[in-house]
């Protein structure tokens, strides 16, 4: 077998969530297969869930090295299966996923500038009882000049999966080089049900009667609150890599999801 790494056995390091099965996970692979520092490593090895997935692509690394993931959390659609035999060769014959996160610039009714990177989605969800109303630019361009809704998506190929897919977005395939807009309960226009973007598009959302119907602006797990316009855009200068096992790309689960039921 050819190793897509510099040495034929590639060296890993793990990080680990707080829950005690991957904790112990990481006791025990680490004591198997050795544990370098980051900064000497090929491959992180992620263990835990969607949720600690996305924090070690959060992670600022000194070097945006390969991940892999292997579940020991609940949900784990981002992860693989753990097993703890084999995993050099597992991780050999890994299929590769580049993605592209959005970066988030949120200004605040003080007049604070936010900006954060987001994997999956940035979202804008009303902060009260009463519905958000939102102006939607593309590119500039006003498209929608009244939003009213208990709030926004706006997912990469990656995230589509995840809260985009809950609130009745579409799923969009990895190599698609689209965006989902999809409203969350739509009020007004009701019949609304959002749109896919160009993967370069320019989004900015405003926020109309902020005083009155305050809204917060989340990349991720970033939460900036009380905002009045958030502009949202693809950074494809940042490039991260994920690792899945042969067989069981990114790709494909993307496209066997639409096929769940």
């Amino acid at each position: 077998m050819t190793s897509q790494f510099p040495q034929s056995r590639p060296r890993l390091t793990f990080l680990s969530s707080d829950r005690p099965e991957a904790t112990e996970a990481r006791r025990r692979l680490a004591a198997a297969y050795g544990d370098v520092p980051e900064e000497e490593a090929d491959v992180v090895v992620a263990l835990g869930g969607d949720g600690f997935m996305l924090e070690v692509l959060h992670l600022p690394l000194a070097r945006r090295i390969p991940i892999y993931g292997m579940n020991r959390g609940s949900v784990g659609f981002l992860m693989n299966d753990f097993a703890a035999d084999h995993l050099i060769d597992r991780i050999a014959a890994a299929e590769r996923a580049e993605i592209h996160p959005l970066t988030m610039t949120a200004l605040d009714a003080s007049g604070h500038r936010s900006t954060a990177m987001a994997i999956n989605e940035v979202s804008l969800l009303r902060q009260t009882r009463q519905t958000a109303k939102l102006r939607i630019l593309i590119d500039g361009k006003v498209r929608l000049a009244e939003l009213s809704c208990d709030g926004v998506i706006v997912a990469t190929p990656a995230g589509s999966t995840a809260y985009n897919l809950s609130a009745h977005g579409p799923i969009i395939p990895l190599e698609a080089r689209v965006l989902a807009l999809t409203p969350i309960s739509a009020f007004r226009p009701r019949r609304w049900r959002g749109a896919l973007l160009p993967h370069a598009a320019q989004v900015c959302f405003q926020v109309l009667e902020a005083d009155k119907r305050p809204v917060s602006a989340v990349a991720d797990n970033f939460e900036v609150r009380d905002v009045v316009e958030v502009h949202v855009a693809e950074d494809r200068d940042v490039s991260m890599t994920m690792l899945f096992d042969a067989g069981r790309g990114l790709q494909e689960r993307v496209l066997a999801e639409q096929f769940s039921v």
